[in-house]
């Protein structure tokens, strides 16, 4: 079957190279065709399945079911967040969230979560104190109020009538068919001054450039698009944005997950421990903390600004 190419969907260049990869989270196979921008080296799946949800089977893990804290428990998260906030202590940081101390927008802050999922992280940002949250996933079954000030909304975000101060993407931008389209929704529902924080894999990683199609994070077909860094800062630029920072935040994952996939063994029925050694994966920690601070470890947070003035 012929496959259709496109420009690159971050910078438009029409040079590229093909990549032809398998789903092998689950174990489905089938053959997915990705295009290798030969300028940004930002990928995108050419051959999306016209029906995805056949991929996003009940248990993936954005579909599990919310965990919910006791009064004694959420009283103990709202003092931890309120210390870290004040103190910046690493050994205190929420497990979801070294980023947040960057992007705390106060907590009366009109947040959003996009590609929402169970609502898991905006509920623990509502433990913590925060009392202006709010999800959006289209493909979930119903709006839902989980708290006070808590909403999870059955709508894309620019159906919303709102605008926000924070405006979060985490693992959800790469699920997307189209960049331009959620970062312009994106913008446009940022206030002045407001921040988006995409977090995603990207292609700078040295694990892409040494194992490309058995990258665990490739994760074909569910992932539509992959950005290098310049792919998005750039796009984000020209679409109005400023890029404050760029941190890279992988794990040992890109390790243990690219080399499972390597023995022909999928992440759903996996023990970690029946394949790997306790030394084998204190090493691949270690690895992934200096990848990191090299600049190629295999996902990154992205720190946008809406200009004040556009």
């Amino acid at each position: 079957m012929p496959i259709d190419s496109a420009p690159c969907k971050f910078c438009g260049s029409n040079q590229h190279s093909l990549e032809h990869a398998q789903e092998r989270m689950y174990g489905l196979g089938g053959q997915f065709t990705y295009q290798v921008c030969k300028s940004c080296q930002s990928v995108q799946l050419v051959n999306i399945p016209e029906d995805l949800s056949p991929f996003y089977p009940a248990d993936y893990y954005s579909f599990v079911p919310l965990h919910r804290s006791g009064g004694r428990t959420k009283f103990l998260k709202k003092l931890r967040m309120s210390v870290f906030l004040t103190t910046g202590l690493s050994s205190i940081a929420p497990m979801y969230g070294y980023w947040l101390r960057k992007v705390h927008p106060g907590f009366s802050g009109r947040i959003a979560d996009v590609g929402c999922g169970n609502g898991q992280l905006l509920y623990e940002l509502h433990c913590a104190g925060y009392r202006d949250l709010h999800g959006f996933d289209p493909y979930m079954d119903q709006s839902i109020t989980l708290e006070k000030g808590l909403t999870l909304w059955k709508k894309r975000l620019e159906d919303s009538e709102l605008n926000f101060d924070l405006i979060m993407l985490h693992h959800a931008f790469e699920h997307m068919e189209d960049p331009s389209t959620i970062l312009k929704a994106c913008r446009d529902k940022l206030s002045p001054g407001g921040i988006l924080l995409i977090r995603c894999p990207v292609t700078d990683s040295a694990i892409w450039q040494e194992k490309r199609t058995t990258w665990v994070q490739l994760d074909a077909p569910r992932h539509l698009i992959i950005p290098s860094v310049r792919g998005l800062a750039d796009l984000g630029s020209r679409l109005g944005f400023e890029l404050g920072e760029v941190e890279f935040d992988s794990s040992e994952f890109q390790f243990w997950g690219t080399a499972l996939y390597e023995k022909g063994v999928s992440l759903r029925f996996a023990k970690i421990f029946e394949h790997f050694t306790p030394e084998q994966l204190a090493s691949w920690k270690e690895k992934a903390l200096r990848y990191n601070q090299e600049g190629k470890g295999d996902q990154a947070c992205f720190y946008l600004r809406r200009p004040v003035r556009s």
